[in-house]
Formats: structure tokens, C-alpha cells, sequence
């Protein structure tokens, strides 16, 4: 009896004593949390649970609030008011450039099924709540402040994009060059070895423009390029007022768009693959692809009918590519067979020149109207919404005009910059009177120099460059930054009016997202991002707001800004996480009514802090 009584007691010593180491591992754990878990990833919505009180900021019930009841409330209920973000986790170093919808890793562990031959793979394809990265996306090792415009449209810092495996492939092109610690770009392509200017200068000679100036006095505004390499066609398009959407995907060429955005050049991460590109029906006036090595045969010229849809009347296509002067005989069939293929969508060459050729959109339907029966590609159906663009699958038919466009022979702008401020003529699409529109634009001149008054005390002529407006509606935030040396991604909500056929009516560029998912672009690509009302429509979405506060956070430069402008209780919310985000308010301020909507909303001016573990960043 005794024996075994002693064999209880060991037990029960045993027993006591690795309770006690637990519990001593676990105050480790939850102690040394925010740095020791800083160089692990932490993914999904139950993260914030497991990291407890250490993650939420020493409230005792904090590991028993989920996210969803935590964080699609915005703080109003007062159980939650109490609860302050005070750090947050930092991704792995590889994930220094994630792209959480383009993300290839993703792609593989989710083990989607995807048809390569059509570009799938670099589509969108967006993590689950539960797999999402709920951790600050850290800079790469060695980071600078960026190089400031005009000067970072030739030289970047390379220890921000550390990749210099386009200078080697592409030395014999001019694309960039390694120069020291800097990056440079001479302004040469794959066609345009010789510099951008001059193959802008030359195509504008070859379509009998003024003094061979593209914009054609202000009647090309806005350029899509696809395949744009590292921008350069866009960035040389800038100084004769012409604003390009510099488009590819993230493929074998990988940060072609790091490198635009890092210059400061329009860009987005997009691909002619099955989906409509997120842009309206007749936003270009001009395409341009050279030498972006897309089969626009396939699939009975459904990629070349994208670029018809998105073509404004009268519009052009400029094309650089061996199949338009070449003599071998498989190079000689593609351009017999396109050819065909542009006649029966009723495009004309307007000028054929060495290596390239620009055709022409007609004016009007009565081209489309004179085929023959049955000729293919056939007109779309009279049901389908061509300005319809969020997931919407390409289709192979010609997208006809309206009949107001019809009427007109044309788009019935005016030239640049007269349109950036007339009623665009697709107002009465929504039923928006000119008087609404002229007023929206003075509304937004107000708020914008109100804005620059708080910004004054942080900000230079040249301190912002990459422009976001999250919630664009008119456009008229953008409009009243014209005087600026800035330009603006100005953003349409996937599940509203669709006014971003507005916005490029204006000659500006954006396009349509959900903000319940991460943008395609880079971390670290945007100065300035302003969120008018964006988390209160998310939060009756029922979307996180920490997740698009992560979000915002991985597309603002470090020093960059976000300006606020919403409810009192929403700019509460996000007052809350200021500290977890290396963020600093620099400005609040009630917000000047200017309608019936606003008399509660409050703004708030961010700006974010640099921060890295071991090192200082340089800035010049």
C-alpha cells in the first residue's frame, strides 16, 4: 500500500510539473509572439484567434471574438470598443512582392484545374477567407524611398525591385540596364530599340498627325498597351498628354508591372486570356501591341474582338509584328489570315509601314449591317451588356455601337483636356442629368484642395505620384488633381453603376473591383490611396475590414498616405489599428457637407511609417 501510494504521488508530482512547463511555453509563446512569429507566415481568418490577447492588445476575452463578429462590424457594437489592434504579424521574406490573386503558390496548393493554352494561369483566382495572408507584407531588404517623378520614369532603386533578370535577357533590346545601385531605363522595347519617342513619333507621322504628335490635338487621350514590357511606350506617351493602361500578366517576365508602377507609370496586372479585360466598352482610342507575341487567331479571333469591344469608334490598332512585314511562309499565312479576319470585323489599314501596321474601327454599324449572312465573327447578341466586365467570359462577336453612338458617327467628345470637365455624352446611360455632373465636379475641387491643406505640412510639389481613388463614381477626384504631376487608378465598384465609362469618357483610366479582394498590382505601388465610403459598403457586404486594411497596407509605399472619408464609427474602427499598421494619423477633420449623405462623415489622413527589422532606408 505504501509503495503504491508513492507511486501516486510521483504521478501526480510528474503531472504538476510539466503543467507548469506548459504553462511556462505558453507564456513564451503569447510574450514573444509579435517578434518571434515576425518571419512566419500566418494564413487565415481563425490567425487572429490563435495569436490571442498578445495580437488583439491584452483583452482578456479577446481569443473568444472571431474575426467575422469582430471585424464586419466596425466596432459600433460596445463589447468590441474596447479591443485595440497593437501588432500584427510579418509575412515570410518570399512573400515580399505577393499578389494574393495572382499568386502561383495558391494555384498549385489549391490544385485548380486550368487550361494554359488560354492564359487561366495568369487570370485571377483568389485565396477563401480562410486562406488569405493575415500578416503586413514586408520591404525588401535594403529598401529606399522611392525615386521621385519625373527622374524615376529613367532610374529606379534595384535594391526595391532586386530583380535584374530583364536588363540580361533583354541587353540587346534597351529595356533597362544596371547602373550601380540604380536600375536604368533607356527607353528602348523589343521593337523600339532605339527609344520610345521615336516609334511614337513615327507612328503619328505614318497616320498624317500634326507635327507628328500622337494625341492628334487632344483626339487620342487614352492608350491601352498590351504586353507593355517595363511601360516604356506609356511612359513617353505622358508628355504629349496621352494617358496609357500599360497591361501584362505576371508571367515568365516577371515585375514588368513592379517596374512601371515603380517609375510611375500607369499599369496594371491583366491578361487576354478567357475573361473580359475590367474596363467598359469604347474606353481607348488607340491599342497597341508590339511584338506581345499573343496568338490573335485563336479561337476565331476572340482576343481581337476584346480590343474591338474596348475600341471607341474610329479607334486604332497598332500593330508591330513580324507577321506584317516578314516573307517566310508561315509568318506570310498568319497575315493573310488576319488579314480576313479584321476586314469582316470591318477595320481598314490606315497605314502599313516597315513593321507595322495600324488599322482602323469604322465610325458607324453600317459596315456590320452590308455583310453577308452569315459572316463570323457575328455582331453579339442584342441581350448582352458590353460594359459588363467583372468575370464575365470574352465572347467571338463584333460588340455593335448604341444607337445614340450611331446617331452621332462617333463618340461625340471633345478633345483633351476640354472633356476632362464637359458632361460625357454616355451621362443618360444612368439617367444623370449635366447639372448633377457639373456639380460633382465642383464638389470634388472643394474636397481635393481641402485634402492638400492637411497634407500641406507632410508633403512637396513631388512627394506623390501613383494616385488611387477607391471608389471613383464621376471621376471628379481625379479631375481636380489635373494641375498635379500625379495620375490616378481611379477604382468602380464591381456591384454598382458602372460609371467608369464616365471616367474614361473624361480621358482618365481605372478600372471595376471588388474591394472583398486584394487589386491586381504589387506591394508597395501606390502614394496615395483614398477610400470615400468604401468600408461602409464593404461591411454591408459583410466583408472584413482588417482585410482591407492588410490590403491597403500591401499596396501603399512606405511614406505614402490614405485619406479616409467616411462614417464617424468607420474612422473609429480604423483609428483602432493605427499602431498595428506602422500607421500615423497626421489629420482629422469633420467633413464639409456638400449633401444630404455626408453629414456624419469624417476624415481622416494616414500616413504609413517605414519600418524594417534590422536596417535603415535610405533616401536620397
Amino acid at each position: 500500500m505504501t509503495r503504491g501510494r508513492a507511486d501516486g504521488v510521483q504521478k501526480k508530482r510528474l503531472i504538476s510539473a510539466l503543467c507548469v512547463v506548459a504553462i511556462f511555453l505558453g507564456f513564451l509563446y503569447f510574450y514573444y509572439g509579435g517578434s518571434s512569429l515576425g518571419s512566419q507566415v500566418h494564413s487565415g481568418a481563425t490567425s487572429l484567434k490563435k495569436l490571442g490577447s498578445s495580437y488583439l492588445g491584452g483583452d482578456d476575452n479577446a481569443d473568444s471574438v472571431s474575426k467575422d463578429e469582430t471585424f464586419t462590424k466596425f466596432g459600433q457594437d460596445d463589447g468590441e470598443n474596447n479591443i485595440v489592434a497593437k501588432s500584427f504579424p510579418v509575412c515570410d521574406d518570399r512573400h515580399s512582392e505577393l499578389i494574393p490573386c495572382l499568386d502561383r503558390n495558391l494555384i498549385y496548393q489549391m490544385r485548380l484545374k486550368l487550361d494554359l493554352s488560354l492564359m487561366e494561369h495568369y487570370e485571377r483566382h483568389c485565396p477563401l477567407p480562410e486562406r488569405r495572408f493575415n500578416c503586413l507584407i514586408p520591404p525588401p531588404t535594403g529598401y529606399k524611398v522611392p525615386v521621385k517623378w519625373p527622374r524615376s520614369r529613367d532610374e529606379v532603386w534595384k535594391a526595391n525591385i532586386p530583380h535584374t533578370h530583364l536588363a540580361h535577357e533583354k541587353s540587346d533590346q534597351n529595356w533597362m540596364v544596371e547602373k550601380g545601385e540604380k536600375i536604368i531605363f533607356p527607353g528602348g522595347g523589343t521593337h523600339f530599340h532605339y527609344g520610345a519617342d521615336k516609334y511614337i513619333a513615327l507612328l503619328a507621322n505614318m497616320l498624317n498627325f500634326s507635327n507628328n504628335i500622337l494625341n492628334n490635338e487632344g483626339r487620342i487621350r487614352t492608350v491601352l498597351d498590351v504586353g507593355c514590357g517595363v511601360a516604356s511606350f506609356g511612359a513617353y506617351l505622358l508628355s504629349s498628354d496621352i494617358i496609357a493602361m500599360s497591361v501584362a500578366p505576371n508571367d515568365v517576365h516577371q515585375n514588368q508591372i513592379q517596374f512601371a508602377l515603380e517609375r510611375g507609370i500607369p499599369a496594371y496586372l491583366g491578361v487576354l486570356g478567357t475573361k473580359r479585360l475590367p474596363y467598359p466598352s469604347r474606353s481607348f482610342e488607340l491599342a497597341h501591341c508590339s511584338r506581345c507575341r499573343i496568338d490573335w487567331l485563336q479561337r476565331d479571333g476572340i482576343l481581337l474582338l476584346e480590343l474591338d469591344r474596348l475600341l471607341r469608334p474610329g479607334g486604332y490598332f497598332a500593330y508591330s509584328s513580324p507577321e506584317a512585314y516578314a516573307q517566310d511562309e508561315e509568318d506570310l499565312k498568319i497575315w493573310r489570315e488576319m488579314s480576313a479576319l479584321v476586314e469582316r470585323m470591318c477595320w481598314k489599314i490606315a497605314a502599313k509601314q516597315n513593321q507595322t501596321v495600324i488599322w482602323v474601327k469604322p465610325l458607324t454599324n453600317n459596315c456590320y449591317m452590308e455583310r453577308e449572312p452569315g459572316t463570323q465573327p457575328p455582331l453579339c447578341r442584342s441581350d448582352d451588356d458590353p460594359d459588363a466586365v467583372w468575370g464575365v467570359p470574352m465572347e467571338a462577336c463584333i460588340t455593335p455601337y448604341s444607337e445614340q453612338t450611331q446617331k452621332s458617327k462617333g463618340s461625340g467628345l471633345a478633345p483633351w483636356p476640354t472633356r476632362l470637365t464637359s458632361p460625357p455624352p454616355r451621362l443618360t446611360d444612368f439617367g444623370y442629368s449635366n447639372d448633377m455632373f457639373e456639380k460633382d465636379t465642383d464638389v470634388w475641387q472643394r474636397r481635393v484642395e481641402n485634402y492638400w491643406t492637411l497634407l500641406n505640412p507632410k508633403i512637396k510639389s513631388n512627394t506623390l505620384r501613383n494616385i488611387m481613388d477607391m471608389k471613383a463614381n464621376f471621376g471628379s477626384f481625379a479631375a481636380a488633381l489635373k494641375g498635379k504631376d500625379v495620375w490616378v487608378m481611379n477604382v468602380v465598384p464591381e456591384d454598382g453603376p458602372n460609371t467608369l465609362k464616365l471616367i474614361y469618357d473624361r480621358g482618365l483610366i481605372g478600372s471595376v473591383h471588388s474591394w472583398c479582394e486584394a487589386y491586381s498590382t504589387y506591394p508597395r505601388t501606390y502614394d496615395l490611396l483614398h477610400a470615400w465610403t468604401v468600408f461602409s459598403d464593404i461591411e454591408k457586404k459583410g466583408c472584413s475590414g482588417e482585410d482591407l486594411l492588410i490590403e491597403m497596407d500591401r499596396m501603399l509605399r512606405p511614406t505614402g498616405f490614405i485619406i479616409v472619408r467616411d462614417k464617424r464609427h468607420v474612422v473609429e474602427f480604423i483609428k483602432k489599428y493605427l499602431t498595428a499598421f506602422h500607421w500615423e494619423a497626421i489629420a482629422t477633420a469633420d467633413a464639409d457637407s456638400d449633401s444630404e449623405q455626408d453629414d456624419d462623415e469624417v476624415v481622416l489622413v494616414i500616413q504609413k511609417k517605414i519600418w524594417l527589422a534590422t536596417e535603415t532606408v535610405d533616401s536620397e
